[in-house]
């Protein structure tokens, strides 16, 4: 009976208030860019939004490890990535500044593409070595005076709710910078809802922030012990029915 009336609730009330509440984001942060402080703009509507978007849905959140992160550090964040509300949880409750490595695809979303890009959000770009320096140094100017990047290693949504492997340009990008990789640990997105599913399903999220991993040299070595380490950090912190690797198709 509970999940029937939660099925109603969101499709009559949820998805209608949080359709309004996205475009009314993305307008806010478009403005508020264009012609005001893109260092407020370009974050504070998209926490706001996110959180409200986890108490429209009714979704409990609980973060822990907040006291590793120091403020006016930048660092660069590694998630794993279990479903769609992993943006609202990371947004709305990570309680830092930051920018996105997010999919050049996103930049077509109506309204949330161009938001994206006005925030200054930073678009992955594959198609060529130039394109991929672009995007590294639009990363590199986005890491200064504390404010931090967001990427999910994995480049894709999990099938399973396990970690698949992950790619390296995240660690490849700490490692020139010689900053700090901070593992965060999602849960509870692939059970609200999965990569595959179309409505939402009640689960608790849970974000946990793991202790930053330092770099101990430059090159090759640093990077893959940034990565492997964020891995076993990140799997470590998840319920044990995900643990363990499972390869998306889409890798």
């Amino acid at each position: 009976m509970l999940k029937i009336l939660y099925l109603i609730y969101q499709i009559f009330i949820g998805f209608p208030i949080f359709l309004v509440l996205t475009i009314l984001t993305a307008l806010l942060t478009i403005i508020g860019c264009t012609i005001g402080n893109g260092h407020f703009w370009g974050y504070y509507p998209g926490k706001i939004w996110s959180q409200l978007t986890c108490f429209i849905f009714l979704l409990p959140v609980k973060v822990t490890g907040k006291e590793n992160i120091q403020n006016q550090t930048s660092y660069v964040f590694v998630a794993n990535h279990q479903g769609a509300f992993d943006i609202f949880l990371i947004y709305g409750f990570l309680g830092r500044n930051f920018k996105w490595m997010m999919k050049k695809s996103l930049r077509n979303l109506p309204f949330v593409g161009r938001a994206c890009k006005s925030a200054g959000h930073i678009f992955v770009d594959k198609s060529g070595p130039r394109k991929i320096h672009e995007t590294i140094e639009g990363a590199r100017k986005v890491l200064q005076n504390g404010t931090s990047l967001v990427v999910f290693p994995e480049g894709a949504r999990t099938f399973t709710g396990h970690m698949g492997i992950f790619r390296k340009g995240a660690f490849q990008l700490a490692d020139e910078l010689q900053l700090p990789v901070v593992p965060l640990t999602i849960e509870g997105p692939f059970n609200v809802l999965p990569r595959t599913g179309k409505l939402l399903s009640w689960h608790p999220l849970k974000l946990t922030i793991h202790q930053p991993i330092y770099p101990q040299c430059k090159g090759i070595e640093n990077q893959k012990t940034l990565m492997e380490e964020s891995y076993k950090v990140i799997e470590k912190g998840l319920s044990p029915q995900y643990q363990g690797m499972v390869t998306n198709p889409d890798q």
